[in-house]
C-alpha cells in the first residue's frame, strides 16, 4: 500500500476530514460533476436501512460512512462489522459511531478475519479501486457470505471519460485502479453469484450479486 491514495488513507487528520469535506467532492466527481452517484448513493443507504435481522459486513469501512445507516433497521440479533486495514480511519470510525450493533476490526480485505457463510451483506463502497490486487477481495468477500447473501460494491468504471489522458494521470499519480466495464461482472458470475446487476453512473459503477441460496 505504497500510493499515495492509500497513504492518506494511513492519516490521522484525513481520516477525520475524510467524510465531510473529501467524500462528497469524491463523489461528485464519479458523475463528471452531476447527481448520478449521490443520488444513487442515497437510494442505496435507504436500502441498506431498511427492517431485518441481517449480519452486515462492510469491507474497507473507512471511517464508518455506512455503518449507521446499516444498523438503523436492524432487529433482534442483527449486527454490523466494519473492517478496514487503517488504524487512524478505525479509530475515527470507533469514536463517531458509539452503537451496540456496531463493531469495528482491522485486518487484511485479502485474508478476512472471519468464519465462511457468516454474513447477509458484504459491502465494499468506495475503496476497490484503492486495494492492490482487488479481485481476490471480491472471492472474500463472497466466501463469507451466507447462501442467498447479497454483495454490494461501488468502485471505478472504464467509461469514455476515462480514457482522457487527465483521467489516466490522475489515476496514474494516485494509485486509483479503473475497472473494465464488465471486470467485475464477469469476476462475480465466475464466482458463480446470481442477479448481477451493474449500474454505471459517469465513471463510477454500483454492481449488486447475490450468492445462490
Amino acid at each position: 500500500m505504497n500510493s499515495p491514495a492509500a497513504r492518506l488513507m494511513q492519516n490521522r487528520l484525513f481520516s477525520q476530514i475524510y467524510e465531510k469535506l473529501w467524500r462528497p467532492v469524491f463523489t461528485r466527481g464519479f458523475s463528471l460533476g452531476g447527481s448520478a452517484t449521490a443520488d444513487y448513493d442515497r437510494a442505496l443507504r435507504a436500502y441498506l436501512a431498511r427492517p431485518g435481522e441481517r449480519a452486515v459486513l462492510d469491507v474497507a469501512c473507512g471511517p464508518g460512512n455506512y455503518a449507521a445507516d446499516a444498523v438503523r433497521g436492524l432487529t433482534g440479533r442483527g449486527h454490523y462489522v466494519g473492517l478496514d486495514f487503517s488504524a487512524p480511519m478505525l479509530a475515527e470510525a470507533a469514536r463517531v459511531h458509539d452503537h451496540p450493533r456496531i463493531t469495528f476490526i482491522r485486518g487484511d480485505a485479502h485474508h478476512l478475519p472471519l468464519t465462511a457463510d457468516s454474513f447477509d451483506t458484504a459491502t465494499c463502497l468506495a475503496a476497490l479501486y484503492l486495494i492492490p490486487d482487488p479481485l481476490p477481495v471480491l472471492d472474500e468477500m463472497f466466501r463469507v457470505l451466507r447462501p442467498g447473501g447479497e454483495l454490494i460494491v461501488f468502485t471505478s468504471v472504464d467509461a469514455s471519460v476515462a480514457g482522457l489522458p487527465g483521467v489516466d494521470a490522475v489515476a496514474g499519480l494516485t494509485g486509483l485502479r479503473i475497472f473494465g466495464r464488465r471486470e467485475i461482472v464477469d469476476h462475480l458470475e465466475k464466482l458463480g453469484m446470481m442477479h448481477v446487476e451493474q449500474t454505471i453512473t459517469g465513471t463510477g459503477q454500483y454492481v449488486h450479486a447475490h450468492k445462490p441460496a
